[in-house]
């Protein structure tokens, strides 16, 4: 593993409980969990206690055996078989309860942190810092691993720790007294098999805990190799038309190849790591399996204790061993959950970071300010300044202010700010400094280039960010046939991936539909024609202004003829510091203009019809 593994590891020490204190709240607030718990530890106990049973039948029956006696024997397999059933009936409620637990937690910690992701622009923001990579498996794998893993090692905690001191009692009784003579004197160790047992069991951990210790850091690592490959693998699947058209297959199979490169070089490490834990758990588990008939023998042929004697302290040393061995039968498991926690404590605290540092007065960030309803509505900035997460600037100073109804198109070369300053308009984007008044988040809607569809119904991406029941059928269809989408008119009920079954140029169009939609009194634009023919741009910006005469339009773009929308031109010219603001007057601005929208499927729609 690289010298720089276990750099990326933010969070290294009070892993429990700092995973309690995001996640304990569980079982602190709601009900039912408490109950779910009870119930758990409720079976756990009834589990055990058919165990102790189990060891006392053990007794006697392999006393019943040494002394041929038939009738005992018969007896004894008949309650063996109601133990077994009552056993059985416990080991499968316990599971249920157990995995109902987990599901419960993981549904209630799901729950919280698509809160803190999915708010604010926070999930953008930490994508945009690089603080935290691929938050997707955090939520869903690393937080699934964690609870699971915590409730199996609650449980296992649990009962280890009960069985264990139930069958000390009863190993302590049954071993009796070791008598040995050392150098002449004479002495008596009692419940000699009680201290064999722990010198065994902490021997064993010590051991487990040196040879395994590097696993935590090496499944931490593996992890992150894990899910970079996946991210490839799903970013090659949803770029797969312009790789095919580039034909950049063989880059692209190079470069996921090195990504799993990187995945087997980190499970080799892990593979090595686990290796050597083997050797020793293997050894360790092969002694213990004649360790107590070793060690109760002599016992058992001087006549002080009976075979059933012999069997049951067999069988109350193993419970015994199997509670103090819990930690050695469990540190590949444990390393796991421990490499799962980091990344998600890790993936909450980058959150904390980023909402501490928007919320901290004295932090430079830009603060956005929204009007309430009521007020005059107005974009007002002053000294803005928009830096990237790193720090470098790149808007040094911006100051204008838009009244209702204006329409302002923001020009200027690439990589002059221009998507950055929509950004800030939004208030998605923090970095950087000043204020920006803006009217209530109702009246306002943004259309960036790559418009948004998400999964489901097209009604649903008409309505998107609201209900699809807002939208009628009737609305629906016009506002498709407005931007000429009439040939989708009848799919509006349609369950489909619309961002990869539609172009490009009719998303952005889907885009117009959902405005004519909404119709919301302040409309900013980020390159939101750019995959359109000027033709159909124009008609687009011409629709805006016909049913929206009185929203006020704010577009970022730099292509022919948009100028001739707007009123007003603001021009950001790059400087050594940064860009800054200037403002500029339109050639020309279009009042009216009758622009008919080109629909390529109409012609195909006449073609069916006639068929």
């Amino acid at each position: 593993m690289s010298e720089t593994a276990g750099a990326n590891i933010q969070i290294q020490t009070g892993a429990i409980g700092a995973f309690l204190r995001l996640a304990g709240g569980f079982f602190l607030r709601e009900k039912k969990a408490k109950w779910l718990a009870f119930g758990l530890i409720a079976l756990t106990l009834l589990q055990i206690l058919i165990q102790i049973r189990f060891n006392l039948w053990n007794r006697d029956f392999f006393n019943a055996l040494e002394n041929r006696d038939r009738d005992a024997f018969l007896r004894e397999m008949l309650f063996f078989l109601g133990l077994a059933a009552s056993s059985m009936i416990t080991a499968v409620y316990q599971l249920y309860v157990k995995q109902l637990v987990q599901l419960r937690w993981r549904e209630w910690l799901t729950e919280r942190l698509l809160g803190v992701w999915m708010t604010d622009a926070r999930h953008y923001q930490l994508d945009r810092a690089g603080a935290a990579d691929n938050p997707d498996q955090r939520i869903a794998e690393d937080a699934r691993l964690s609870v699971d893993l915590a409730v199996d090692f609650a449980t296992g905690i649990f009962n280890s720790a009960v069985m264990l001191i139930a069958f000390v009692g009863i190993l302590w009784t049954i071993s009796g007294a070791l008598n040995l003579t050392i150098a002449g004197n004479a002495i008596t160790i009692p419940g000699y098999m009680v201290w064999a047992a722990l010198l065994y069991a902490v021997i064993g951990s010590t051991l487990t805990y040196l040879v395994g210790r590097p696993m935590v850091a090496l499944n931490f690592w593996r992890s992150s190799k894990e899910a970079d490959f996946r991210f490839g693998l799903v970013r090659a699947r949803e770029s797969s038309e312009g790789i095919a058209l580039i034909g950049g297959e063989t880059d692209e199979r190079r470069g996921l190849q090195l990504l799993f490169t990187n995945v087997a070089d980190a499970v080799r490490d892990l593979m090595k790591s686990q290796r050597r834990l083997m050797w020793l758990t293997s050894a360790y588990g092969m002694l213990t399996s004649v360790f107590p008939t070793v060690v109760a023998a002599p016992s058992y042929f001087s006549g002080a204790i009976t075979l059933g004697g012999l069997m049951q302290i067999g069988s109350a040393f193993g419970s015994v061993q199997a509670s103090l061995n819990w930690f050695v039968d469990n540190f590949p498991r444990l390393a796991e959950w421990r490499s799962s926690v980091e990344r998600l404590l890790t993936f909450r605290e980058s959150l904390r970071v980023i909402e501490e540092m928007v919320a901290d007065g004295d932090q430079p960030t830009i603060v956005r300010i929204e009007g309430k309803p009521g007020e005059e509505e107005k974009v007002s900035f002053r000294d803005v300044q928009v830096a990237f997460s790193n720090g470098s600037v790149v808007i040094a100073e911006a100051s204008a202010e838009i009244q209702a109804g204006e329409r302002v198109l923001v020009k200027g070369e690439s990589g002059t700010g221009k998507s950055t300053l929509f950004r800030a308009f939004a208030g998605i984007w923090p970095w950087g400094s000043g204020e920006i008044h803006m009217p209530p988040r109702e009246a306002t809607t943004f259309m960036p280039q790559r418009p948004y569809l998400p999964l489901g119904t097209l009604r649903g991406a008409l309505s998107y960010p609201n209900p699809p029941e807002t939208v009628s059928d009737s609305t629906g269809k016009e506002a498709l046939e407005r931007v000429g989408l009439a040939h989708l008119q009848e799919k509006l009920e349609e369950d489909a991936r619309w961002d990869q079954v539609l172009s490009l140029g009719e998303q952005q169009r889907l885009a117009f539909a959902r405005l004519l939609i909404q119709k919301p009194r302040w409309i900013f634009m980020d390159e939101a024609t750019a995959a359109l023919d000027e033709e159909n741009q124009d008609a687009m910006m011409q629709l805006v202004l016909d049913e929206l005469p009185k929203s006020a339009l704010i577009s970022i773009g730099h292509r022919p003829g948009l100028d001739a929308f707007h009123e007003r031109t603001l021009h950001l010219q790059r400087g050594p510091e940064g860009a800054r603001l200037a403002l500029r007057q339109p050639v020309r601005v279009l009042k009216t203009r009758t622009v008919k929208i080109r629909n390529p499927f109409r012609r195909r729609g006449r073609q069916a019809t006639a068929e």
